[in-house]
């Protein structure tokens, strides 16, 4: 029997050394991606190693590439590579959860990035996804407040989804009681794959007769799929369409009309918080002596965990400055093909 098998069968959690790690030289943390072709996990990559680099500690890494099975091995994979701390993203939160007790048991700390590992011996790092729901449906109820809601959801393996969709719903489950707004479609979409969403988005225009006023999309992935099925119709631009992440593509959508809003999470804040938080860990603080750490329980099983939590910021039509002048991304990538004189942010 392989050492990870023999920890995954073990009832009792050894000790690690992680403490003694901090007062040496040369810390490793491991990434485990859950699938590294996203265009946004390459700058929490960036943010990550860039904290890396100046404590003098080695980063590795794996990419599932949106296999459950294949992450386990990937973190088996990085411990033994010898990580002092490791960083998951999570293809599926509840699949992954032996690879990461085996890791705590080795005296790994583990954090769990962007996405819910309910472990109450794992960190939890994101933004607040409720809120970014909330936003997303703000953002469109304020261009659309009647009419025939579609949802694209996320994967439904990823906790976010389902936190999106609730924050989203605190905002609209008013209007839907009343009868302003209809729910004519919801969907969950495989992989968050922007081809699952416009497949999704095409049978929901079919089933309306392309009668659908407003598009609450849970990503920039999803929103593009989304468009592009509008777009066939005709409808791109005359139906607002939310996302998130603050992906270029999406943010040159918004300054063209065809989008209405991304919320933007700010990766490399995210991404140089999870290197501090792996860091503090790997040298031996305590989960909830972690700066800046709160508590946290508002996952599916109800797992009290230490979280830290990043405040998100929605990107209209009207604030498309606040990602160029963070130099999150060049103006000429915003402002391409659009009119002059029509967005404040391209003149």
């Amino acid at each position: 029997m392989n050492k990870f098998l023999a920890v995954l069968l073990c009832t009792t959690v050894i000790s690690g050394t992680a403490g003694a790690a901090m007062a040496q030289d040369g810390l490793v943390v491991g990434v485990s991606w859950n699938n590294f072709q996203e265009e946004r996990w390459k700058t929490d990559e960036a943010a990550i190693k860039n904290v890396l680099d100046a404590a003098g500690a080695r980063y590795i890494s794996a990419d599932a590439q949106s296999s459950a099975a294949k992450q386990l091995t990937d973190i088996e994979s990085l411990i033994s590579q010898g990580a002092d701390a490791i960083i998951v993203l999570a293809q599926d939160s509840e699949a992954v959860g032996p690879a990461v007790a085996a890791a705590v048991a080795e005296g790994i700390p583990v954090v769990g990035y962007d996405r819910l590992i309910e472990n109450p011996d794992a960190f939890y790092l994101t933004f607040d996804n409720k809120e970014v729901g909330r936003l997303q449906a703000a953002g469109v109820y304020a261009v659309q407040p009647t009419g025939n809601y579609v949802f694209i959801k996320g994967n439904s393996a990823d906790p976010n989804a389902d936190f999106l969709f609730e924050g989203q719903m605190e905002v609209l489950k008013s209007a839907i009681d009343k009868g302003d707004i209809k729910n004519v479609g919801e969907a969950y979409t495989d992989n968050w794959n922007p081809e699952v969403a416009q497949a999704n988005m095409e049978q929901f225009l079919t089933a309306n007769n392309n009668e659908v006023d407003a598009v609450v999309a849970s990503n920039d992935g999803t929103a593009g799929g989304a468009i592009a099925a509008l777009a066939a119709q005709g409808l791109a631009g005359s139906v607002p369409v939310s996302g998130q992440d603050g992906d270029h593509a999406a943010l040159n959508r918004i300054a063209l009309g065809t989008q209405t809003v991304s919320v933007w999470k700010d990766a490399r804040e995210l991404g140089k918080k999870a290197a501090e938080v792996a860091l503090e860990l790997a040298g031996g603080t305590a989960l909830d002596a972690v700066t800046g750490t709160s508590k946290f329980s508002g996952g599916p099983k109800g797992v009290e965990m230490n979280a830290f939590f990043i405040a998100p910021v929605a990107i209209t039509k009207d604030n498309l400055n606040v990602v160029i002048d963070a130099g999150w991304v060049a103006k000429d990538v915003v402002c391409q093909g659009v009119a002059a004189g029509s967005v404040a942010a391209c003149n």
